[in-house]
This record gives structure tokens, sequence and C-alpha cells, in this order.
């Protein structure tokens, strides 16, 4: 009797770790629970010195209200051979978009490298590379380490050095509003979803069926 109350305890004890864990068993992954919690309380962004491409300078959430577009942010580097690839390839649809649904005014997107060896310049020749249009994709970097690791923490961005100055990091779409709160985290995988959202956030229902419509061909 003594061992099967035991058993039952531990078992108790055990499930009752995992719903803790698990947000009430309805994530089983730091990274979901992370998407959920921003879901459900968007999060204040720290203010972050960025250098953009063109050579300025500008506090983020300087540049977020000054700006009074919804932005949707993914981190890089200009280095990187896979997933930044991957991500620039559906920002250059997405910036289509934007522009073809007369979004241009209401959304924008901005790549931020982690990497300090990403000057504006570089940064500069990496945009033209990924054809960006300057009105509707910037790039910056963060020169301050302090800064960059405060912002990379506020965003869930990992990274870890890897061999031939490479980085190992995650990938997400970051809704963020004017008002500099980061609002949604979108998997790489689902670009169109992340506009969607952000068309959401501009009060323009109209547009996220149009863009909704675009996707379904």
């Amino acid at each position: 009797m003594r061992l099967l109350l035991a058993i039952l305890l531990v078992s108790a004890l055990g499930v009752g770790a995992l719903y803790a864990q698990t947000d009430g068993f309805t994530v089983v992954t730091t990274e979901s629970a992370r998407r959920i919690s921003i879901a459900d309380h968007p999060k204040r962004i720290p203010d972050t010195t960025l250098s953009f491409a063109n050579g300025t300078r500008d506090g983020i959430l300087h540049d977020l209200r000054s700006d009074g577009r919804v932005a949707i942010v993914n981190f890089i580097y200009t280095r990187c051979t896979s997933v930044c690839l991957a991500m620039g390839s559906e920002l250059q649809q997405m910036q289509n978009l934007i522009r073809e649904h007369g979004l241009t005014e209401k959304i924008r997107l901005i790549s931020i490298s982690f990497d300090p060896a990403d000057t504006s310049g570089q940064l500069a020749r990496y945009a033209q590379a990924m054809r960006a249009d300057p009105a509707i994709w910037g790039f910056a970097g963060i020169p301050a380490a302090h800064e960059r690791d405060a912002l990379l923490n506020t965003f869930g961005i990992i990274r870890v050095a890897a061999p031939f100055g490479q980085f190992e990091h995650n990938a997400a779409y970051h809704v963020v509003t004017a008002n500099g709160f980061l609002a949604r985290i979108v998997d790489y995988a689902e670009p169109r979803a992340a506009l969607e959202f952000a068309v959401s956030q501009t009060g323009h229902s109209a547009g996220v069926a149009r863009v909704s419509s675009a996707r379904s061909q």
C-alpha cells in the first residue's frame, strides 16, 4: 500500500511539473511557449541604437514611432548561406505583396544583423543583392554589444558562433507595432501568416482578405 501511494505521489508530482513547464499542456517546447506568451501579452522592446545601411543611426523606438508603420522584423547576418537567404527570398515576395496591395504606407520590413562585423557598407551591398526597396525594406546593425544582447534576448534570438565565421541561430518573423511592442512571433516557414497578422494590426481588414487571397493562388 505504501509503495502504491509512493508511486501515485511521484506520478502526480511528475504530471504537475510537466503541466507547469508546458503552460498547462498547451505547448511542449520553450519556443512554442514564448510565442504563445507574446501573442497573449505583447512585450515592450528595449530602446536600441541601430546603424542603418545608409549610414545613419537612430534608436529603434524613435525610428518606429516616427515611421508609424507596423514592422516585420527578422534577424540575419550577411555571411549566412542558409536560413537567412531562404528568409531573404520570402521577404522579397513579402515586399512585392506590400507594394501590390497598396500597403507601403502601412507595413515595412526590417532585417537586423546580429553580427558585429556587418558594417553599414556590407548591409547596403546585401540589401542591393536582395533587391530591397528602401521605401519598404530596411537593413540595420547593432553597434553596442550590451544593446545587441538585450534586444536579441527580448526577441528570443539565440546565436552560437560556428566555424569559418558562421553562426548557428534560430529564425522567425517578428511583428512589431509602431509604439514598440513585439506583438507576434511567426515561424520562418510561414511568411504570409506574418504579413496577414501585420495587416490586421493596421486596422485594414480588407487588406488581410487581399493578402489571404494572394496566398491561395
